[in-house]
């Protein structure tokens, strides 16, 4: 993997972000070389002046060493576009961040994730509507993702950590700047069930502009973004639009239409969202009703060669058993219950007619528009 110095150090750099980060990248092969391309090469790659003003000074006043153990300190590992660790999820969304600060650990169950968030002022319904939702979600295999914020964020969480869950907390500020401060407690016990992320530097104050766009993340690391208590003007509402725009299914909870708090969700349901009265209802949209016992069969039943060897056959386009029989070689009984034992897993699924998919992508191409 390239020197993460430079990946951190880019990282603070304003006005280089995850395009022209991939612009540097294409044009000069390495991390590094970006980091000491000239002035003129650097203008020739597409970046203004401001830009470009910005990386010269970052590469003579910052001590790259010290930046990585400034992370290093504070308990936080760093993953690039470049780390086999990297959300999968995230990695597909338009313009994913080039570099994660993460306390605790994402896994590959992360995969399976749902976005619930909500209003700071949460009311007693949204509370409670959003204590039952998530702990069912967890109870199920579902990795809960959310802000940290007080009210919805915060009874997402925990709800999720109570059921004996994984919940994950994405930051509007640095790794090491818990906000809420109440939260601190909280973000420790997240720590240790799932994962604190951000995609801030190390030190970056919780300022207002910050947080809407890591709810972009937020999103981009689930399936879905369900929203169970929001006014009309909820910061709740533009995770909402960030997952629409991400593909993502959106998810709303109706309240009643003489609360202010349900103006935001009951309009989300107007415009399209799918009403939700229980976690089956997700579950099931989502085709999420086997995660549990799908996390429990990979964990007891090890993958081998034949495994290997079908997944070397399968992609994203439907391939019917036979043909995967004959590009195996192997005997058809052998390959239609070992896709069996794979499709329980979570590896692969059946689109009808004997036709199967690759589930998870190991490999997955940058987007960036």
């Amino acid at each position: 993997m390239s020197d993460l110095r430079f990946w951190v150090g880019f990282n603070k750099v304003r006005g280089i972000g995850p395009l022209r980060l991939r612009a540097l990248l294409d044009a000069y092969g390495s991390i590094e070389r970006a980091w000491h391309a000239s002035s003129e090469q650097l203008e020739s790659v597409g970046l203004d002046s401001r830009s470009v003003k910005n990386l010269l000074k970052a590469r003579s006043r910052l001590d790259l060493g010290r930046e990585l153990k400034r992370v290093e300190a504070v308990g936080a590992q760093i993953l690039t576009w470049e780390s086999p660790d990297y959300p999968r999820l995230l990695l597909e969304i338009a313009a994913p961040p080039p570099v994660l600060y993460v306390k605790g650990k994402l896994t590959e169950d992360d995969a399976w994730a749902i976005a619930v968030v909500g209003t700071r002022r949460a009311s007693t319904y949204g509370r409670e509507v959003t204590r039952r939702l998530a702990g069912a979600l967890a109870r199920n295999g579902i990795t809960v993702v959310s802000g940290l914020a007080r009210g919805i964020d915060g009874v997402a969480h925990r709800a999720a950590l109570e059921a004996g869950g994984r919940t994950v907390a994405v930051f509007g500020c640095g790794i090491d700047q818990i906000y809420p401060p109440e939260h601190r407690k909280l973000a420790d016990q997240i720590a240790a069930h799932g994962a604190l992320v951000s995609d801030y530097p190390v030190g970056t104050p919780p300022e207002g502009r910050n947080f809407p766009p890591r709810n972009r993340i937020i999103s981009g690391l689930s399936l879905g973004v369900l929203v169970t208590n929001a006014g009309k003007s909820s910061g709740a509402l533009i995770t909402a639009d960030f997952g629409a725009e991400q593909g993502r299914d959106v998810f709303a909870v109706p309240g009643s239409i003489l609360t202010q708090g349900s103006i935001g969700t009951n309009r989300l349901i107007q415009d399209g969202a799918k009403l939700v009265a229980r976690a089956e209802d997700i579950l099931e949209e989502l085709n999420l009703t086997m995660v549990a016992e799908q996390t429990a069969a990979r964990q007891v039943l090890p993958g081998d060669e034949t495994e290997a060897t079908l997944l070397e056959q399968l992609s994203a386009e439907p391939t019917h058993v036979d043909e995967l029989q004959q590009q195996s070689g192997l005997p058809i009984s052998q390959v239609t219950s070992t896709l069996a034992m794979m499709e329980l897993k979570g590896m692969v699924r059946q689109v009808g007619g004997m036709k199967y998919v690759v589930a998870r992508e190991s490999n997955v191409e940058y987007v960036i528009d």
